[in-house]
């Protein structure tokens, strides 16, 4: 191989491997961060018990929540962290910084939703002696990808007398799972004549939940009625209570290693979650910046970040809004507009990388590439750009400036090639602030299946480019 000579190497970019970049003791800090991160993925397979881990975490490095600051009339001072959650399925930390609160904010802000499967509101049914759960899937999913796999089922319930019941099935050691069957091969000559988005429908996504009935009487329902003893024996609840639930069935599978050196992670939930849990270990080891740092966790990405808990609600407006009022002498609309549009983020959302088993879905020059660090995303959107916030140069600069000035391992890549698709992130809804924001975050293959792959080089790197970002003045 032919080597470069002096102005190739000047003028040249090449985005190489990162694992040929990196020192033994770098590649140990990599393997022993993915081990906290595998943790975290396990523990946090919904947007609320991400919201209970995070505070966990929080609370152990020093953070109090905003209602704390409030109750016990605490004065803020630069170095003070916070924390606010909404509705239990949205957060955002707070390290207060030196310079005025007015000047802005460097954010990092991702999503805690995965796609998945919701029950519907009446889900429980029998049929030819067994008993199932009907489900409607939730953001983008390939609907064959969801059967004959371990499902486990996530949530709350609110029983009629008002009691909150948490429900966690099918993680424990002996717990059972839940299951939607498919057709076998000798029998399914008319589904696999059909095109893949149509082998398997949205109703077909019928949870298996039992098959014994209830008592040795000759009831109707009889297996119906036996799950609903079995639901009532142990939480208390009755038919009606599904009405009032949040109950999401996800893959029952934790977070493995993937390659014979182990360079790879699998696990559900990675998109956004691998932006979130590096956000957070970013700002946890912030003390004193100079600009107030904020890690947003958003619900709703997947379904286009609607209602109370989506970015397109002000719940974060209005926790900036708590603050300009208690570190103002004279707090203002105005001065919660100007906090608005003078801060910066990083849209933290991860992007698809270049699959060598599918090469047609990519421009190579223009691609993200698993182990080739953090990605740096220009625009998203569809097609003609459709929907995309579409960074300026100016900003561009400035944070290829930090991430070179920080050794950040980083790349670009758009988000395939332009008529076959797309896809868009939570930037345009920060951007009609005002606010200067870029897409960032890890490259992932098989984005939105049911298992997910990172590499756990980009992963690190993407804690690093957020650490970094942090620093921005």
């Amino acid at each position: 191989m032919k080597e470069e000579n002096g102005l190739q190497k000047k003028l040249v970019k090449k985005w190489g491997n990162g694992w040929k970049i990196i020192s033994e003791e770098q590649k140990k800090q990599i393997f022993e961060f993915s081990e906290g991160y595998k943790n975290f993925l396990d523990l946090a397979k919904t947007e609320r018990e991400s919201v209970k881990e995070i505070v966990k975490l929080a609370e152990k490095n020093g953070f109090i929540s905003l209602e704390e600051v409030i109750k016990q009339s605490i004065k803020l001072e630069p170095g003070q962290k916070l924390y606010k959650v909404y509705n239990g399925k949205t957060i955002a930390l707070f390290v207060l910084g030196k310079e005025d609160l007015t000047k802005g904010m460097n954010i990092v802000g991702s999503h805690i939703d995965s796609p998945r499967l919701d029950l519907k509101p009446n889900p429980l049914y029998e049929e030819e002696g067994m008993a199932f759960f009907k489900t409607h899937y939730y953001g983008g999913i390939k609907k064959y990808q969801w059967v004959t796999i371990p499902l486990s089922l996530h949530g709350v319930v609110i029983t009629r007398d008002g009691k909150k019941v948490e429900i966690k099935i099918g993680e424990g050691k002996g717990d059972p799972v839940f299951y939607i069957s498919d057709l076998l091969p000798h029998l399914a000559k008319d589904q696999m004549e059909k095109k893949m988005a149509e082998g398997v429908s949205g109703e077909g996504l019928n949870l298996v939940v039992g098959s014994i009935p209830y008592g040795e009487e000759d009831l109707s329902e009889a297996i119906k009625l036996n799950i609903l003893n079995l639901l009532y024996e142990k939480y208390g609840m009755v038919e009606e209570d599904f009405v009032s639930a949040d109950l999401e069935a996800v893959p029952a599978y934790n977070a493995k290693d993937v390659g014979l050196d182990r360079s790879f992670i699998t696990a559900y939930g990675q998109d956004d979650r691998v932006c979130a849990y590096t956000s957070l270990q970013a700002i946890l080891g912030i003390k004193d910046p100079q600009r107030t740092a904020v890690a947003l966790m958003s619900d709703k990405e997947e379904v286009g970040s609607q209602g109370s808990t989506g970015m397109q609600s002000a719940f974060f407006e209005n926790m900036v809004a708590e603050l300009i009022e208690l570190t103002q002498e004279q707090p203002s609309e105005l001065k919660v507009r100007r906090a608005l549009s003078n801060s910066k983020v990083l849209s933290a959302d991860v992007n698809a990388g270049y699959d060598p088993n599918f090469p047609d879905t990519h421009d190579k020059n223009n691609a993200a590439y698993i182990g080739k660090g953090v990605v740096l995303t220009k625009y998203t959107g569809a097609r003609g750009k459709s929907g995309s916030n579409d960074a300026n140069a100016e900003f561009m600069g400035e944070v290829r400036k930090v991430f070179h000035e920080n050794d950040v391992i980083w790349q670009t890549g758009e988000l395939g090639k332009v008529d076959k698709g797309g896809g868009g992130t939570i930037a345009y809804i920060l951007a009609n602030y005002g606010m200067d924001v870029v897409d960032c975050g890890t490259a992932l293959l098989s984005m939105h299946a049911p298992m997910e792959l990172s590499s756990k080089l980009d992963v690190y790197e993407t804690y690093k480019a957020f650490r970094a970002f942090y620093k921005i003045k």
